[in-house]
């Protein structure tokens, strides 16, 4: 990479980059004002109002969004009739978990072991990074061939959709030929991938009602339906043995035809524990990638400690269904109300609340926004082919953006490959892949600006 000038001037902008980074690590700019106050999160979004027009934006802006977050702003115009592109990516961040966990402080950005560690590190302030590094290096040889919208969503973490109906009522302020999502990463350090679908998801709140109040185990156990043990029964009906996600009506036979993904390489990522087996069934990439997958994210019951000798009346449970490219969430949502009500024993009572739905993406490989961001990363990865890979979270707002803007081409890329472990204790990021990505950022607006179509 170093006889290339962008590459070159990306390597001699690290340290500042560093730098940046770690003012913006420090703000403690969790969307959750419950948790952590809403003044951090508007110092990151000033900080990021601040580098944009400290790089010649226009119009920067501080948008509030209808979730009661903000989104920053800014344009910078391009050659006379250039095209546009929206870049993306997200400043707050999910909380830190067990601040005891962490070996360094979260919200302070250390470098360990050639990594550099901090909440939001990866996901997604080093986008934000990424994007300016980009700039900069075009700015420093020939100058930005395309019109840039910078987007930060302040949000993202949250799933509240504050930016998505901003977007919808303001259809306007995102236009774009082409929209890069900074919010993805490589399948692996070091090899070059873009994400070209999603899943999408739902999540549901599920109550099981039984008897009017708890009763004592030992003179009304064996025939008093218990709630808790009916709402085992009915999460239980979401898997097959094998552990395949099994909602009636909903197909999980899927198959994926991009990047397969090692099964001991997957054990390794996940970490899981010697002598315990994957569940489900096809490839690990069909699995994750292409194919619906159940998750039970909570269960309100008594703990263990403080436990009576009680028959439950009612028990409560938090199911997340990613559902996958082609599935419509709407329809998905309802398969999986019908199959908790068809497998709720003993003439229980269920109650099914919907908490979030989002559609799944799946991207047009075949524009030449795709061939231009080829070319740039077999540049900035000397060697290496990109790569496709889905993933199995998702981003309601591609979905959004697709819908606005339907001739728009859409990629995914970014910087939270499986070590970065974000959403974890201990998120990181690594420097090279900020500057290998940086690079093929900026390589990329230089030949789509020249590109057909």
């Amino acid at each position: 990479m170093s006889s290339n000038p962008v590459a070159e001037t990306v390597a001699s902008l690290m340290p500042r980059a560093k730098e940046e980074l770690a003012e913006l690590v420090a703000f403690r700019s969790v969307a959750d004002f419950d948790q952590f106050p809403r003044s951090e999160s508007e110092g990151a979004a000033r900080w990021v109002a601040d580098a944009l027009a400290a790089e010649g934006f226009k119009d920067v802006a501080l948008l509030d969004t209808p979730d009661g977050t903000q989104s920053v702003y800014g344009c910078l115009p391009g050659p006379q009739g250039a095209k546009t592109v929206l870049l993306y990516a997200h400043y707050d961040v999910q909380p830190p978990l067990d601040e005891d966990g962490w070996t360094t402080p979260p919200f302070e950005l250390t470098e360990r072991d050639g990594r550099w560690y901090g909440r939001g590190a990866a996901d997604c302030k080093g986008g934000l990074v990424m994007h300016l590094l980009a700039l900069r290096a075009l700015k420093a040889n020939g100058g930005v061939p395309v019109t840039v919208k910078v987007i930060a969503e302040g949000s993202e973490e949250q799933g509240t959709g504050g930016l998505e109906r901003y977007a919808e009522e303001h259809p306007e302020l995102l236009e774009a030929d082409t929209i890069v999502i900074g919010d993805t990463g490589n399948f692996r350090v070091g090899l070059p991938t873009v994400t070209s679908t999603l899943r999408g998801m739902t999540a549901v709140r599920v109550r099981v009602d039984t008897l009017a109040g708890n009763l004592h185990s030992g003179q009304f156990g064996g025939a008093a339906p218990d709630a808790l043990a009916a709402l085992i029964r009915v999460l239980d009906s979401l898997r097959a043995e094998d552990g395949t996600t099994t909602v009636d009506g909903l197909t999980a036979d899927a198959a994926w035809e991009g990047l397969s993904y090692d099964e001991e390489q997957f054990r390794q990522d996940a970490k899981v524990l010697d002598g315990v087996e994957l569940i489900g069934s096809g490839t690990v990439a069909d699995r994750i990638w292409a194919r619906p997958a159940v998750t039970v994210l909570g269960i309100d019951c008594p703990p263990v400690i403080g436990a009576t000798p009680s028959v439950q009346a009612s028990a409560r449970a938090l199911v997340s269904l990613r559902v996958p490219p082609g599935v419509d969430a709407a329809e998905a949502t309802k398969l999986l109300q019908a199959h908790l009500e068809a497998h709720t024993p003993w003439g229980a009572r269920l109650s099914v609340e919907q908490i979030g739905q989002g559609q799944a993406f799946r991207a047009d490989t075949t524009s030449p926004a795709y061939q231009a961001m080829a070319d740039a990363m077999a540049v900035a990865y000397p060697g290496q082919r990109m790569q496709y890979a889905g993933q199995g979270g998702s981003i309601p707002l591609c979905n959004t953006l697709a819908a606005l803007y339907p001739r728009a081409e859409i990629l995914l890329i970014g910087l939270s490959e499986p070590e970065a472990q974000i959403h974890a204790v201990n998120e990181s990021v690594s420097p090279e892949e900020l500057e290998r990505l940086s690079v093929a950022e900026a390589l990329f607006l230089r030949n789509y600006a020249v590109s057909a179509g």
